[in-house]
């Protein structure tokens, strides 16, 4: 029979100091490449009428089955036109949704428009940027069924990831992953 270490309180304790040691020394070239579960996001577009809740990372990459769901979800409803959204745009919208405690799905508003339908917005009305992300597929229009406007306007500014802009009066909050700013 072979003695068993004794779990004494001490040997615990220098056991966890020994792991949180360890793990506090990790590289974080090495750390960043582990992968952390899995990403889903919920969406549903209001001007279509479509539906998607999907796991789009998994496995420590993006899968691309849903990344072309995601994208055809997120089309410029005008023209039917599909454009790859950024992943760190999907990336955003899952820590917001984590950050405002809900199950409910995001309402897409806008996502990706067209340059000729983002021309034709800009000339219909004010707050449409010429250049806006949208064309570049970095940003959406939200709102969350469950949570107010200033709710997921104070959750965005936050987490400190793009551009933040508040529209009570178009009744949504716009996310983008550009530079860090907020209207």
């Amino acid at each position: 029979m072979t003695d068993q270490p004794k779990h004494t309180r001490r040997n615990v304790i220098l056991g966890l100091a020994v792991a949180g040691f360890a793990a506090a020394t990790i590289p974080p070239a090495i750390a960043a490449r582990r992968p952390i579960g899995l990403r889903a996001v919920a969406l549903t577009n209001i001007h279509t009428g479509e539906h998607l809740n999907t796991v789009y990372w998994a496995d420590g990459k993006y899968v691309p089955d849903a990344m072309k769901r995601i994208n055809w979800l997120l089309r410029d409803h005008h023209t039917d036109e599909v454009r790859r959204m950024s992943p760190d745009l999907l990336d955003l919208l899952t820590k917001l949704h984590a950050k405002l405690r809900t199950r409910e799905p995001f309402q897409v508003v806008s996502a990706y428009r067209s340059p000729a339908t983002n021309a034709m917005l800009a000339a219909m009305t004010d707050g449409v940027a010429q250049h806006s992300l949208h064309i570049q597929g970095m940003a959406v229009d939200i709102r969350v069924p469950d949570r107010s406007l200033v709710k997921v306007q104070h959750a965005a500014l936050s987490l400190a990831a793009g551009g933040v802009g508040f529209y009570p009066r178009s009744d949504f909050v716009h996310v983008d992953v550009g530079r860090i700013r907020h209207w």
